[in-house]
């Protein structure tokens, strides 16, 4: 990644500035642009609230949309158990919609957010247009407590060695795409390096033990789920297995992308996002 591009990605990060909402749990950091119906951004275990800065910009004209930073991400407050649950996340997340005045949205979410925007759903579905799912995470609750604590000291241990700047210079295989912009692979760096390590570890312990498809299937309203040909990651399988979770999901496949779809593909997925809130929006017009 040349600087010239780092540079060019820190202006276009910069151009949605943090603000802070204050919450009965804790001061949650985040970005926004727009007005009207509202589109809420949840990142992944990776990245921050500015690597949505491409869909800031592209889905600003028609909603509102707010992307936050995790708890113990940004500058958001941690949560208090060393390992929460993803209904700890999601408790945060609706005192964070209501210190913004957020009613109802759609909750957009790629990879761990899925987790968060799945508990939210479950347990509070009226306040929940639709779920777009980018590259879920569906979770390792349900497998083996070998598999959970091997998948967990692995990342734990790839924290510890590397550190956030190590991640960001060795991101892993299927993350993006082989062909991935330059814009792309600066936000995804960018994303990685901000990381604070106490928040990683929290997200990452939830991670081993979060159970999506329970979550998915109390919640009916609609839901599109996106997968990348080139996301070995959460690979194709388990995203159709995630779809096939809810009761109400359509899935959607996006070529030549890897696990952050959203960076490597800005165009497809802004578009996919427009046309299922517009159809959300008539479902509940209906």
């Amino acid at each position: 990644m040349s600087d010239l591009t780092a540079s060019r990605v820190a202006r276009l990060v910069a151009r949605y500035p943090l603000a802070r909402a204050a919450t009965a749990l804790g001061e949650v950091s985040y970005r926004s642009a727009g007005a009207g119906a509202a589109l809420v951004l949840l990142h992944g275990i990776g990245s921050q609230s500015g690597s949505w800065a491409q869909q800031l910009a592209a889905l600003a004209d028609r909603h509102r949309v707010v992307a936050w930073d995790a708890p113990g991400y940004g500058e958001s407050a941690p949560l208090a158990p060393a390992a929460p649950t993803a209904a700890d996340y999601a408790a945060r997340l609706g005192d964070f919609l209501d210190a913004l005045g957020i009613a109802r949205a759609v909750l957009v979410a790629s990879s761990l957010g899925a987790l968060m925007a799945g508990a939210f759903a479950a347990r509070w579905p009226e306040r929940v247009a639709g779920l777009v799912l980018l590259n879920p995470a569906g979770g390792y609750g349900l497998a083996e407590p070998a598999v959970r604590e091997a998948k967990l000291a692995a990342r734990l241990e790839r924290l510890a060695t590397l550190g956030p700047a190590g991640m960001a210079r060795n991101l892993p295989a299927g993350m993006l795409a082989p062909k991935a912009s330059d814009t792309a692979r600066a936000l995804a760096a960018w994303g990685q390096s901000s990381i604070q390590p106490h928040g990683y570890a929290q997200a990452a312990r939830m991670l081993a033990n979060g159970r999506l498809a329970e979550d998915a299937a109390r919640y009916a309203g609609p839901v599109l789920v996106v997968a990348a040909d080139a996301d070995t990651i959460t690979p194709l399988a388990e995203c159709q297995r995630i779809a096939r979770a809810f009761p109400r999901a359509r899935f959607r496949m996006v070529e030549g992308a890897g696990h952050l779809s959203y960076l490597d593909s800005p165009e497809v997925v802004n578009d996919a996002v427009t046309e299922f809130a517009a159809r959300c929006a008539e479902e509940a017009r209906a």
